[in-house]
């Protein structure tokens, strides 16, 4: 059999293990990853001695930038629910925006807040708001959850100063500048389809059966904190990785630019958010250390089981990449004689379906595809970062940490996640895609 096909057939039938082995024999997800990982290594012909260390370079890898950021944000998502703070900013969106108008208020939420922080700081920093949103309205949760999270998803994979991106603007020699214009005329429309809109019509065919449990919204607080106290605690962390990113732009002393990069890193930005959290919505609320401390066992406890899912996942995207899956479709792709755009949009989006990162897909789609255009004319370099930034997003399922985020944090299933997740997801790049092409016609 040709090399190709066994790779994608491995690939496939890994895939079903975990879908199986969750889904059907009801294992906990990380044994179902763990066995597909090594299912795949095995078949695949991964060396014995390269299958563990493998998975748990894999483990670490995701892990090591997660750990941190997953904690402090749980903590502080606890805060903000315990306190009624969720409450008080949930009451005034439906204040202000009413209930008809949450989806787009969501949205807003997201898009703004995605744009200097990492999908995942971006997912735990509303999480507690789409929560307390969801109780005080009584509305279907995706409703409100998933335009919140088309907002933080297209940015992290279309817009600098995201990674992936400015990886794919250093990759092309691109401009900042235009990439940062066009993204965002592309990227606004495109979290309309895939929020608002593919909201309002999922939640009415899609019930969840389950509720988020990992973090409890209290909507019986007796002493509420103030609205305005409520949304600085929140965005607190958005503030500092906003002045991080914006430091060396205003001509500051290099000492001081140093010390706004470290505040503004999403593992200390939400540090000092949870002691600012400890303080207002804590001490200043007649809550003592004692409770504070039981505040934080509570929700750091089930903590425990979404992140040896998420590890997992991350050991499964490395046995994807060491047995070679991830370079295999990239070359079944570079032998298709296509333009540039739709080259790399696929590369990109088959690299993600492999291998569950969109900053791995958009690096690696980048970097087979920049070869190829050295000796073209005519190709827009901009447009060509963002087509590719576009197939980053496709497909997300369970090789990738978001897809088990969204899932253990709303408390949906594996069916309700790829119904809901995986197809906005796919909405978000096919239209982000179309966007490029339009666009190209007529610059």
């Amino acid at each position: 059999m040709d090399t190709h096909i066994y790779h994608l057939i491995a690939t496939l039938l890994a895939i079903a293990i975990v879908i199986l082995g969750v889904s059907w024999w009801k294992w906990h997800a990380f044994i179902s990853l763990t066995v597909a990982s090594l299912f795949l290594a095995i078949v695949s012909g991964l060396s014995w001695d390269k299958i563990v260390s493998g998975f748990e370079t894999g483990v670490g890898g995701v892990l090591g930038h997660l750990v941190g950021i997953l904690a402090l944000g749980t903590i502080l998502g606890k805060m903000m629910s315990e306190s009624g703070a969720g409450i008080q900013v949930a009451d005034f969106f439906v204040r202000k925006f009413g209930v008809k108008k949450l989806p787009w208020a969501m949205l807003l939420s997201g898009f703004i807040i995605g744009i200097p922080v990492f999908f995942e700081v971006g997912i735990l920093i509303v999480l507690p708001l789409v929560i307390s949103i969801h109780k005080t309205t009584k509305q279907n949760i995706l409703l409100i959850s998933l335009p919140v999270i088309a907002g933080l998803s297209v940015v992290h994979g279309l817009v600098p100063p995201h990674p992936g991106a400015m990886a794919a603007i250093g990759i092309y020699n691109a401009n900042v500048g235009k990439t940062l214009l066009y993204s965002l005329i592309i990227a606004i429309p495109t979290a309309i389809i895939a929020g608002p809109i593919f909201a309002s019509w999922i939640h009415k065919r899609v019930v969840p059966e389950g509720e988020p449990e990992l973090i409890r919204v209290n909507a019986t607080a007796k002493k509420l904190p103030g609205t305005g106290i409520s949304f600085f605690i929140i965005l607190l962390p958005v503030i500092l990785m906003v002045l991080s990113a914006v430091a060396p732009y205003l001509h500051l002393a290099a000492a001081f630019v140093k010390f706004l990069g470290f505040i503004g890193s999403p593992l200390i930005a939400l540090l000092i958010a949870c002691f600012a959290a400890f303080y207002f919505l804590g001490f200043r609320q007649g809550r003592d250390k004692n409770l504070l401390k039981r505040y934080t066992e509570e929700c750091l406890l089930p903590v425990g089981s979404i992140l040896l899912i998420i590890g997992a996942g991350g050991g499964f995207k490395q046995i994807l990449i060491d047995s070679g899956v991830g370079t295999t479709i990239a070359q079944m792709s570079e032998n298709l004689s296509l333009s540039p755009l739709v080259l790399a949009f696929l590369i990109a989006g088959l690299i993600r379906i492999a291998t569950g990162s969109a900053t791995v897909a958009l690096t690696t789609a980048a970097g087979i595809v920049s070869p190829v255009i050295e000796h073209m004319s005519g190709v827009n370099l901009e447009l060509l970062v963002i087509a590719t930034g576009a197939g980053s997003l496709m497909f997300s399922h369970v090789n990738d940490a978001g897809f088990w985020m969204v899932k253990e944090y709303l408390g949906l299933s594996v069916k309700e996640t790829f119904k809901t997740w995986t197809v906005l997801e796919t909405i978000l790049s096919f239209v982000a895609f179309a966007g490029v092409l339009i666009i190209n016609m007529f610059v």
